[in-house]
């Protein structure tokens, strides 16, 4: 290789090294464990073994094709992750679906099995003319159903009249990032002149290293990973409206008993009560001063403390799926924090009065 193809090489192959130490980053030592910082590290191992996969078959074309079945595979995880990072951010969602966990299965399940029963060293035409369209157009479903999921935060990039906070620029930046990403493959695939495969590892590295210059500039990332954080900007509701507002809010939860469903979102909620989600959160965070999980955990906790002291004979466990939580460890995390002691000193402490 020259000298040009040489710095090409290094650049994009480092490239795709870093992603796969900023998808540790994300995985492991974010200061707070938001359920974005785990796709957008599953996105960077997906898109960091694609483009590794894109950087060594351009310039060592005769590597074996095994590698091509990989690079393909981990392409058929980057929409699903795109999608399911950015879904978690504008709905608040801190602890996986069970639907999201069926579907992700369902793709891991049906990519492995093909590969298995097809690989790509036998079956290469099969994997060159037809499934690669597959993988593409599924890349291509989660991009447009990512587009819908934020809209609101892409007008708002795109328009001179409304300002975007921080977290908007940084999923919208991370949003258009994946696009041209795939525009770039999706072009190179076509058999445009000035599109070819190591064009996208390029589009990567530079996503890679502006997100690498975000968290070195700021002090402070942990308003860069809820779109509704608590940071959101704006005025207090009026008193008179806040005050229906938080009525509706209180009926509508305990009638309903919404905050038994595990999977209950800030979009949701705001569908029962008529408002927008963005509206929702900003009440929550400006006139209640709490975000959208922590004001749904205080109902489930609430009625965890009424099971416990009036029913004995179920287990700390039950009671709180029977409220809402999908898991052991977040209902006793949720539960001190909201009332200072443990499940079981609660419960001991109602035994004895």
């Amino acid at each position: 290789m020259d000298t040009g193809k040489e710095l090409l090489f290094f650049f994009s192959a480092l490239g795709a090294f870093n992603g796969i130490i900023l998808g540790v980053y994300f995985f492991f030592f974010t200061r707070k464990k938001y359920l974005t910082n785990y796709f957008l590290g599953a996105l960077l191992f997906a898109l960091s073994i694609r483009i590794g996969k894109s950087v060594f078959v351009y310039f060592h074309p005769e590597l074996p094709k095994m590698y091509l079945q990989l690079g393909l595979t981990a392409c058929f995880f980057i929409g699903p992750c795109l999608y399911y990072f950015l879904k978690s951010a504008v709905e608040e969602v801190n602890v996986m679906p069970k639907s999201w966990k069926l579907i992700l299965v369902f793709w891991a399940v049906l990519i492995v099995a093909f590969g298995i029963a097809f690989p790509y060293e036998d079956y290469p035409d099969l994997w060159r003319q037809y499934f690669i369209k597959v993988i593409y157009f599924q890349w291509f479903v989660y991009i447009a159903f990512s587009t819908f999921l934020i809209e609101n935060v892409l007008r708002k990039i795109f328009s001179s009249k409304e300002k975007t906070t921080p977290a908007e620029m940084w999923f919208g930046m991370l949003f258009l990032g994946n696009f041209l990403l795939f525009l770039f493959y999706f072009l190179s695939i076509m058999g445009a002149s000035a599109a070819t495969y190591i064009s996208g590892a390029v589009v990567f590295s530079f996503i890679l290293y502006l997100i690498i210059s975000i968290l070195l500039y700021r002090k402070k990332t942990d308003d860069l990973f809820l779109l509704n954080g608590p940071k959101i900007s704006g005025k207090k509701i009026e008193s008179e409206e806040a005050l229906i507002l938080s009525e509706k809010l209180e009926n509508i939860m305990t009638e309903k008993s919404l905050y038994k469903n595990p999977n209950l979102s800030l979009q949701d909620l705001s569908q029962e009560i008529n408002i927008s989600s963005h509206q929702l959160s900003q009440f929550l965070n400006n006139n209640l001063g709490k975000n959208f999980t922590s004001f749904v955990n205080e109902f489930r906790i609430n009625e965890a403390c009424r099971i416990i002291t009036s029913n004995d004979k179920l287990t700390l466990e039950s009671v709180g799926y029977d409220v809402g939580f999908n898991s052991k460890s977040t209902f006793f995390a949720a539960f001190k924090k909201h009332t200072g002691t443990t499940p079981l000193n609660y419960q001991l402490q109602a035994l004895q009065t």
